[in-house]
Order: structure tokens, then sequence, then C-alpha cells
């Protein structure tokens, strides 16, 4: 592993993230990949802390990806499931993060419906004087920083199996196709392939992509987005050409308010991304889904299945290796 010291005792969002960050999480993955791929799987890294998993919605692969990365790392963990704990009898988010902070946690990953709760809880945690680090593993329409850095880590090993960094997508043209309005993987991805001098094309329908959508990423100033590179799109076709990776995102019906869609057989028509359609894109073209995944709808299921274009597994292997590195960092400060 390289060596480096880490400065972040939380990780809620990956607006501020660092070239030296990116390559430090990108190359501690691949070190933790590698380990994965013994017989032996675990590292005494994190022996004798805590991670408490407080998902306050449905969750399976981030949550299940947390809990191995943990126990991978030999860390003790504790999983929180708000059907079944006090919050129905009144208790508040604050007050369970209190409860788990009691029992010693050490590390949080909070995943909440709602934006900000993984930041108020760390600045309770902060306020509190207490060592407790915590990690967004996905708020609201706000961030969701782990999805968006083993999307980056997936591409980069494509590239460079034995050193990925951010550096490998320099010039690369990278789509992001449909439900960007509500998408916190959206807004987590953007961030890094900006940082990594991608070109970056986001694709739908103008209800799902606003016309200022700088504004929603809650940037004043159009220029600390570096816009030059963010290209927006109410076709499809302008942000495949001649794509090198394609990440096509889930209609978040639970998040809609509103009919912004006619139907999801005209969204497939029009956005879905199907073999023909990739045509347009560069030969080596590869695809990618944060998931859950609507078959038919966002991506044809048997391009969802075929390993020549699809990097979707990869992105679920790529999660536990990646969160690792993550919670490897803020428990300990320091890669050796």
């Amino acid at each position: 592993m390289p060596t480096t010291t880490w400065n972040r005792h939380h990780i809620l969002t990956l607006a501020d993230f660092t070239t030296a960050e990116y390559n430090a999480v990108l190359q501690t993955a691949a070190s933790f990949q590698e380990v994965l791929s013994r017989r032996t799987k675990k590292v005494p890294t994190l022996q004798g802390q805590v991670v408490a998993n407080l998902f306050f919605e449905p969750s399976t692969r981030t949550r299940s990806s947390f809990e191995i990365a943990a126990k991978r790392l030999s860390a003790d963990t504790l999983n929180f499931a708000a059907a079944t704990s006090s919050m129905t009898k009144g208790e508040t988010i604050l007050d369970t993060a209190k409860t788990y902070l009691a029992m010693g946690t050490d590390i949080m990953v909070i995943r909440h419906k709602d934006a900000g709760v993984p930041q108020a809880i760390a600045q309770e945690m902060d306020r509190l004087g207490v060592k407790v680090s915590v990690l967004n593993a996905g708020d609201g329409q706000h961030e969701h920083p782990s999805q968006g850095l083993l999307d980056l880590f997936t591409i980069c090993s494509l590239i460079d199996p034995a050193q990925p960094r951010i550096e490998l997508l320099q010039g690369k043209k990278i789509a992001i196709v449909g439900d960007i309005l509500h998408s916190r993987v959206a807004r987590s991805n953007i961030w890094s392939l900006i940082a990594s001098g991608a070109e970056v094309h986001l694709a739908a329908p103008p209800t799902l992509l606003p016309k200022f959508f700088a504004e929603y990423l809650g940037v004043t100033d159009p220029k600390n987005l570096k816009s030059q590179r963010l290209f927006t799109h109410w076709q499809l076709e302008p942000a495949l050409e001649n794509a090198d990776f394609v990440m096509t995102l889930r209609l978040q019906k639970e998040r809609m308010t509103a009919h912004l869609l006619p139907s999801l057989r005209e969204y497939h028509q029009l956005f879905g991304i199907t073999r023909a359609k990739l045509k347009l894109c560069s030969p080596k073209v590869k695809v990618l889904h944060p998931g859950p995944v609507n078959r038919g709808v966002e991506i044809s299921s048997d391009l969802m299945d075929d390993p020549e274009f699809s990097l979707i597994q990869s992105q679920v292997t790529s999660g536990v290796a990646v969160r690792m590195a993550l919670l490897y960092f803020i428990g300990s400060g320091r890669v050796n």
C-alpha cells in the first residue's frame, strides 16, 4: 500500500476531495482487492473497533458491502433497522446515534432518505468532542460518496489494474444518463469525474435534468465546477457519441413527487441503453449502473448481462474493496 497521511475525519461529500485523496483511496482499494482474492480474506487493521451501520432507508448492496468490508478489516459490526428500532416509539435520529456512541461505536455509516442527516450526526459527534467518524452512505438527493468512489475505481482499474489513478481519465468522455435530478450517485460521480479531467455529459428528459443543474449541486459560482467539462443534453445521442463509458441511472420513482415521465416504455425508447444505441459510442465502450436495475427500462436486459460491455458486477465487487479503504482511512488515519 502507498504511504500517505489521511486528515479527513468524516467522509460526507466528494465536492472537496483532493487529487491526492482520490488516488490514495484508489490505490489502497487496489491493495484490498488483492487481499480479497486470497484464501484468507481478513486483515487485523480495525480489530477492536466497532462499525455501526445506521441505515434509515432500505438498501441491499451498500449495506451488505459496508458490513462485509468492516468484517474483512476485523471490526465488530452493529446493524440498525429503523422499522424495529426505538424510533418507532419517538426516539430522534440524534438520540439513536448517541445510543450507538454509548455502546462504544468508533465509525458510523449513515444512510437516510433526507439530505443532511449524516452531516448533522457528524456535527453532533464533533460537538460532543468524541473521536467518532461518520461516513455518508447516501443521503437524500445530496451525495453517495462511496458509490462515486467505487465507480471511479471500477473504471480506473479497468484501464490500469496495477495502479488505478484518476489521471487515467484525463480527456475521456463519460456519459451519465437517466434520473439526474433525484440521483445522489450522479452528484458524487460528477465531482469525481470532473476532478479527474474527464469530459462529463449528462443526458435525460428535461423533467429529470434541470437547465441550470449547477444550482442543484449547490454551486454558486459555475467556474468552481469547471463547467467547461460538464455538458447537459435533453437528447441521448450527443451524450453517447464517441463516449468511452456510459453510466446509466435508475429511475427513482419513490422520489418523484410529480408525473415526470409519460411512460416507462417511452423513456426506454428515448433514453434506455441498448446495443443499437451503443454503436454511437467508442468501440470499446463499457456500461455501468449503480443498481438496483429496472431491467428493460434504463438498460436492456441482454446488455446488462453481457460481460463484453457491462461492468455492473465489477462495480459490486469493487464496492467491498473501496469501502474497506474508506473504513481503513477513517479508522486508522494512515496507510502503512
